[in-house]
């Protein structure tokens, strides 16, 4: 501990100078804002602040801390007046967000660790003064793969013109420059932050496109540019670095996605790639101004000028084009111009090989109760009835998975179906012209949620079949998503009778005998609690690669990970570093969702370092740290019981008669149907009554974090290792914590999440005649498992370990104290007997605004 306590301190102090102070000193420039009534504003805020932090000590009620506010400090006791000032309060801390925000981005570099920068850099310097290794790496190389996949995240909310407000901002703090500061915080205050109306899927993949142009287009091409210079990798048609898209392509649970939206995306995402290349295109003319280029620049400009700008140019896969025009004014510039500029073309070659003609690839979700509806559909109609038995859905699976033809049609009388199932036929008619018009990678994923049985699988494929599809060009990979506990349990026996299938392995000998898999970590957390989450995907893992190895068949996973360690976020890189040779790792796909894209990919320096960390872990799992993370049959065991204690606490608590109730009447989760910040409804079946299983996991895991609960992301831990504890083999949790790295990955992603949480502002709930018990219950399994956590990893306090990251998280949870106490003072005031319909409107109007400013400010709470 001495040896290490002088690099915790350097950590904390270049924090607290390069952010800490640098935000204290950039905040009082919130005084000259713009806004209504700005100078008595800004400086009552501080003594808010005071106020709140005073008043949660004091063990107060947050009705109690507003009220006693406005009447000692203000003189104020209007109901009007005190929620007038309490919305030009929440103005200003949203907008104090977004300055810490750009704070904390400035000074990326200076506050992350030599070992967080380098650990990329620091293996390939190895690797050139070792020749074994170099090979090694190569080898790992030429099958690696990250795959980042962008989704519309009902959390992200952040319009386009104020990340580019946070990106000037963040490079004016960079120089110290504190007359722009000044400029950008009064254009900051200027600018709206919400829309009055619902964004469309289309406004959703607008709005994401933001970090495609400006972020990722560059990072990704300079990261992947650096690996093959390197690495001296041939690698042909296999990208190091793929980007996925979501919005316009996910229809999971949302009607307002049609084979429209997902033409208009694709159309998009092209035409927004080749502004970027038209950008880089004049950057290169404006250089090379040489003879012997000119036939080649004057064909380069006019194809990328009109697939950038002319919305009637007919598509194709021009890439090759590109590339060989590019190649020639290479080869020109070597052989009569000394190489001049050469580096300019080498660029957009590298982004050309990378991107091709579309941005990213846009992957296509439908649950698959639908898709069993549409199969029902299709089987019943007239065209095609009697190919399937008529009493095909009373089969057992297996009877099923024989019946199925998987014989070639062109189906298109589908006119009469249900809406739904007639966009289903129409996307899988799209998805063949979108690879004609762009390339294959346009877009060849299609993802069935909810997937529980092979015939899942197989039926999709024969609606691909029943498309106009031929067999042989059935270019699409049918990815399977296991969510649920049972779903990721029994995964391994699904794809097994897909292995097994005699016409399913031949399409898998067309894909190159690959499978995409998808695991989801959200509704498995909501399902059965974070230990057994964690554990089921595990296990899935495990299990999955074990049955894909039997049968030669090459298996990439596809995780789909929200922001919180509840939904698998946390440190993700050390969570794909720790899997050990029984697990498949040769790629890393996985989603990016929520402020988890701007705190991950919103700078350029961010960006870079967040995928050479992936790189690094995939690289470090297969080359370092397979043997010693792979779990013996013993620590299984041991991580499997305490995952069925946990899961058994968490049942309890989700099947107790106030769980639900609970959400509705305590936290925000009604509200969160209203904000204009996703077209996706908060539940699958929108018009039902609320019921827990229909309830998304982003609004599950958000609701719980709004209350600064955090109850998904702990629950049910401190129980299973006090039962260990109290059965003498704690020795062993101690070991498999230190020796294991998954499970200690596991555990401090969960120390983590309850540092994010604060009993203090429910703690007036213990006396509530409703909820009194209930809470009580909450905060005991909160108390017990950090305990524990704290005696299991050795420290005094939650984080002790990443002092940098303990630092970031206090310091945003304080901003946002304030947007806590008053989110619960109107929900205090909207559950009132006597309020009126008025002030009801007016309190849950608050409650919306303060839901803003506490999802961003925590980047990765919901």
């Amino acid at each position: 501990m001495f040896t290490q306590r002088p690099q915790l301190n350097s950590k904390e102090t270049v924090f607290k100078n390069e952010i800490t102070t640098k935000f204290e000193l950039y905040n009082s420039l919130f005084l000259t804002l713009p806004f209504y009534r700005v100078k008595n504003t800004g400086l009552a805020l501080p003594y808010f602040f005071a106020h709140c932090e005073n008043g949660v000590e004091e063990k107060q009620r947050p009705d109690d801390i507003i009220e006693s506010f406005f009447a000692k400090q203000k003189g104020i006791t209007d109901q009007h007046e005190i929620t007038d000032l309490l919305f030009r309060f929440i103005q200003y801390i949203e907008r104090q967000v977004v300055l810490f925000d750009a704070v904390e981005d400035a000074a990326f570099v200076k506050t992350r660790s030599n070992e967080d920068l380098s650990s990329l850099s620091s293996l390939m310097s190895s690797a050139l003064e070792d020749e074994e290794l170099y090979k090694r790496i190569q080898d790992c190389l030429r099958e690696f793969k990250l795959r980042l996949v962008l989704t519309a995240h009902p959390t992200q909310f952040y319009p386009g013109p104020v990340l580019s407000i946070m990106t000037d901002l963040t490079e004016a703090i960079k120089n110290n420059d504190v007359n722009a500061i000044n400029l950008l915080l009064q254009q900051l205050g200027k600018t709206p932050f919400f829309k009055k109306k619902k964004p469309t899927p289309v406004d959703e993949a607008i709005s994401l496109n933001w970090y495609l142009e400006n972020i990722l287009y560059q990072t990704a091409s300079d990261v992947h540019n650096n690996l093959e210079e390197v690495f001296k990798l041939n690698l042909g048609n296999h990208s190091l670095i793929e980007l996925g898209f979501w919005p316009g392509g996910d229809r999971d649970g949302n009607p307002f996605v049609t084979a429209e939206t997902t033409k208009q995306v694709s159309v998009f995402l092209r035409q927004a790639l080749f502004r970027c290349y038209y950008r880089d295109f004049k950057k290169l003319k404006r250089r090379i101004t040489f003879n012997g280029t000119e036939q080649y620049l004057l064909e380069l400009e006019e194809l990328i000028y009109n697939n950038a700008y002319q919305q009637n140019t007919f598509c194709s896969n021009i890439k090759e084009t590109l590339l060989s025009n590019l190649r020639k004014v290479k080869e020109v510039l070597i052989n009569h111009h000394d190489s001049l500029f050469i580096e300019l073309v080498d660029d957009m070659i590298w982004k050309v090989k990378l991107f091709g003609c579309h941005f990213a690839s846009l992957d296509i979700r439908q649950d698959s109760r639908i898709l069993r509806t549409l199969f029902k559909e299709c089987i019943e109609s007239e065209e095609l009835k009697g190919l399937l038995p008529e009493n095909y859905f009373d089969l057992s699976e297996e009877e099923k998975i024989a019946a199925i033809p998987l014989n070639e049609a062109d189906f298109t009388n589908y006119a009469s179906f249900a809406e739904l199932s007639k966009d289903a036929l129409d996307v899988i008619r799209l998805i063949k012209q979108m690879q004609a018009d762009n390339g294959k990678r346009a877009c060849h994923r299609f993802i069935i949620s909810n997937c529980q049985k092979a015939s899942d699988i197989l039926q999709l494929k024969q609606l691909f079949l029943w498309s106009g599809w031929k067999a042989e060009e059935l270019d699409v990979d049918f990815v399977p998503l296991f969510e649920t506990i049972d779903d990721l349990k029994f995964a391994n026996h699904v794809m097994e009778s897909l292995y097994t299938h005699p016409i399913y392995s031949k399409h898998l000998e067309i894909r190159k005998k690959r499978q995409v898999i998808m695991l989801g970590f959200s509704d498995s957390t909501k399902d059965g609690g974070y230990l057994m989450a964690n554990y089921s995907i595990f296990y899935a893992k495990s299990s999955l690669t074990a049955v894909s190895r039997k049968y030669d068949i090459d298996l990439a996973f596809f995780d789909g990970r929200g922001g919180p360690p509840a939904r698998g976020g946390g440190k993700t890189h050390k969570f794909y570093a720790s899997f050990g040779k029984d697990i498949a790792n040769k790629q890393i796909q996985m989603t990016v969702q929520g402020q988890t894209i701007s705190s991950h990919y919103g700078t350029y320096e961010s960006s870079t370092n967040n995928m050479e960390q992936l790189i690094h872990a995939g690289i470090n799992s297969a080359l370092e740290k397979q043997s010693s993370n792979t779990m013996n049959d013993d620590e299984k065991l041991l991580f499997s019981q305490m995952a069925d204690i946990s899961y058994h606490a968490f049942m309890d608590l989700r099947k107790h008669p106030l769980f639900l109730k609970f959400m509705e009447v305590q936290t925000p989760l009604k509200m969160l149907s209203q904000i204009n910040i996703s077209s996706r409804p908060v539940k699958r079946n929108s018009d039902a009554e609320l019921k827990l299983e229909d309830l998304r996991a982003i609004s599950f895991v958000t609701s719980w974090s709004q209350a600064k609960l955090n109850i998904p992301g702990f629950y049910g831990v401190g129980t299973a290792l006090k039962a260990l504890k109290e059965s003498g083999q704690w020795e062993q949790v101690k070991s498999l914590y230190k020796n294991a790295g998954f499970f200690k990955t596991v555990v401090d992603n969960c120390m983590m999440s309850m540092s994010k949480a604060d009993f203090r502002l429910t703690e007036y709930l213990s006396e509530d005649a409703t909820f009194g018990e209930f809470w009580k219950g909450m905060k005991a399994e909160f108390d017990l498992t950090q305990n524990l956590l704290l005696e299991l990893s050795n420290t005094e306090t939650l984080m002790e370990n990443y002092p940098t990251d303990k630092r970031s998280i206090s310091l945003r949870e304080k901003i946002v104290l304030p947007l806590v106490i008053i989110q619960r003072y109107a929900i205090i005031k909207s559950l009132s007997d006597d309020v009126s319909d008025e002030r009801k409107q007016i309190y849950n109007k608050l409650i919306l605004r303060t839901l803003y400013g506490i999802v961003n400010a925590a980047r990765n709470s919901a």
